[in-house]
C-alpha cells in the first residue's frame, strides 16, 4: 500500500460526488482541523478531517472522505456521527467498533472497512504517523561479519527508540557463508551442525523472529528498517508486513519483478507463467518497549539450493513437500528475472527509498560500530546466545 502524506492545509471532501452539506463536517476556518490519511492495500483512499473538544478531550465534529465507495449515499452520515464523542485516545479497535455499531444494517463498504476509518482518525489525532512525518536515512551497504550485521540491528533500532537516530533504511552486506535464523527456531532443528563446520559457515541468531536465511556472499539481498511503531499504529501484523515494503514492490517493479506479499510475511513472484506464486523473499520484525521496531527482508538473488539444502533441515522437508529434487540447482529470482547485477539492485533500492520517503545518504557511526562489536563479544557471537532455543 502506498502511504499519504499529511496535508493540513487541503480543504475536506463530502466523499460522495454531487453531495451537499454533511452533518459533522468539518468546513475550513471553523476551527484547528486535524487531518489524517490512509492508503488501504489493494484499496482506496480514507481521509478524516476532524476536529476535538480540548476540554472533554472528545471528537467534536468529524468528515470522512475519500476515493472509496460507499452504499447507500446516506450512510456517509452515519459513518460520520459514529466518530462524534469518541474519546481522543481511542485505540483503532474501539474507533472501529463504534463505526460498525453506528452503520446502518444495509451500508456496504467498497473499498475500506472500519478499521481503515480508525487508523485515518489516529493519524489524525496525532496518535499514529505517515512516512511523511519523519525525516529519514539511508545506510548503503557495508560489507561486515555476519554476526557485526545481526548485532548493528539491535544497536540501530535501539538509537532509533531513544531518539538518537531518525528512522532509517539499512543495506547489508557480509564477507562469509552464513546461517541467520530467528530469535525463536531451535538450533538443532534449523541447522545441521556437521554440515555448517564442513562448509565453514557461521551460524547466528538474530533478535527478530521468522525463518532461516542461508547467506553466502553476493547471493541474497537483504535490508533492515528501523522505524517508530507509531508508523503502523492500529495495524495489525499481517497489515504491517505489505505497509513497511510498499516501497520494495516499486523498486522490484522498476528492475522488472512483479511481486507481492502472501500472508503473513513471504514476497512472492506475481509474473504469469511457471514462477507465479513462488517465494522471493521473507519478512521478520521485533518491537521494543522503547516504541521503535525493527522490520528486515531477505530476497534471493542468486543461491546455490543445494548447499542450503546441505545445511538447513527445515529447508529439506519444505523442498520435499513441493516435489523438487536434488536437481534443483540455484534459486535465483531477482538474477534470472531482472538479469541485473546484485549492486544495481541495491542502488534501485536506495533510490527509489530516498524518491519515495526524502531519505538522505548517512553512515554507522563510530559508536554504534563500537557497542556492535561489543555485542558480538558479549551476545551474537556466543554460543549461549546462539543455542538459547536448542
Amino acid at each position: 500500500m502506498s502511504p499519504q502524506q499529511s496535508s493540513p492545509q487541503q480543504p475536506p471532501s463530502s466523499g460522495v460526488a454531487g453531495a451537499g452539506p454533511v452533518a459533522g463536517v468539518v468546513r475550513p476556518g471553523t476551527g484547528a482541523t486535524r487531518h489524517g490519511e490512509y492508503k488501504v492495500a489493494g484499496g482506496k483512499l480514507v481521509v478524516v478531517d476532524l476536529t476535538v473538544d480540548e476540554e472533554a478531550r472528545r471528537i467534536a465534529a468529524v468528515s470522512v472522505n475519500g476515493d472509496f465507495f460507499l452504499e447507500p449515499d446516506d450512510a456517509l452520515l452515519d459513518l460520520n456521527r459514529s466518530l462524534v464523542g469518541l474519546d481522543v485516545d481511542a485505540g483503532r479497535e474501539t474507533i472501529a467498533r463504534a463505526v460498525e455499531a453506528g452503520m446502518p444494517d444495509d451500508a456496504q463498504m467498497f473499498g475500506f472497512d472500519a478499521g481503515a476509518v480508525g487508523i485515518a482518525v489516529r493519524r489524525a489525532l496525532g496518535h499514529a504517523t505517515t512516512w511523511a512525518d519523519h525525516e529519514w536515512e539511508i545506510l548503503p551497504p557495508v560489507k561486515l561479519p555476519i554476526a557485526l550485521n545481526v548485532a548493528l540491528d539491535q544497536v540501530l533500532i535501539e538509537e532509533v527508540g531513544r531518539g538518537n537516530r531518525p528512522p532509517l533504511l539499512r543495506l547489508w552486506d557480509w564477507s562469509e557463508r552464513a546461517v541467520v535464523i530467528g530469535s525463536f527456531q531451535s538450533l538443532i532443528n534449523e541447522v545441521d551442525a556437521e554440515a555448517a563446520r564442513v562448509t565453514d559457515t557461521t551460524v547466528v541468531r538474530r533478535i527478530s523472529g521468522g525463518g532461516a536465511m542461508f547467506m553466502e556472499p553476493g547471493n541474497c539481498v537483504t535490508y533492515s528498517l528501523c522505524v517508530p511503531q507509531s508508523l503502523v499504529d492500529g495495524m495489525s501484523f499481517a497489515d504491517s508486513y505489505p505497509f513497511l515494503d510498499s516501497w520494495v514492490m516499486e523498486a522490484l517493479r522498476e528492475v522488472g519483478v512483479e511481486a507481492s506479499y502472501k500472508p503473513l510475511n513471504d514476497i512472492v513472484s506475481a509474473a504469469e507463467g511457471e514462477s507465479r506464486g513462488r517465494k522471493i523473499g521473507g519478512a521478520a520484525q521485533k518491537r521494543l518497549a522503547s516504541g521503535a521496531m525493527l522490520h528486515h527482508v531477505t530476497m534471493s538473488y542468486d543461491i546455490d539450493a543445494e548447499k542450503m539444502l546441505q545445511i538447513l533441515r527445515i529447508g529439506r522437508e519444505k523442498v520435499s513437500d513441493k516435489g523438487i529434487t536434488s536437481a534443483v540447482k540455484r534459486v535465483d529470482p531477482l538474477r534470472s528475472q531482472t538479469g541485473r547485477s546484485r549492486e544495481e539492485i541495491l542502488e534501485t533500492f536506495m533510490e527509489v527509498f530516498g524518491r519515495r520517503y526524502g531519505a538522505r545518504p548517512a553512515a554507522i557511526r563510530d559508536a554504534e560500530m563500537v557497542r556492535a562489536r561489543q555485542l558480538v563479544e558479549e551476545k551474537f557471537g556466543t554460543e549461549a546466545w546462539t543455542s538459547r532455543v536448542p
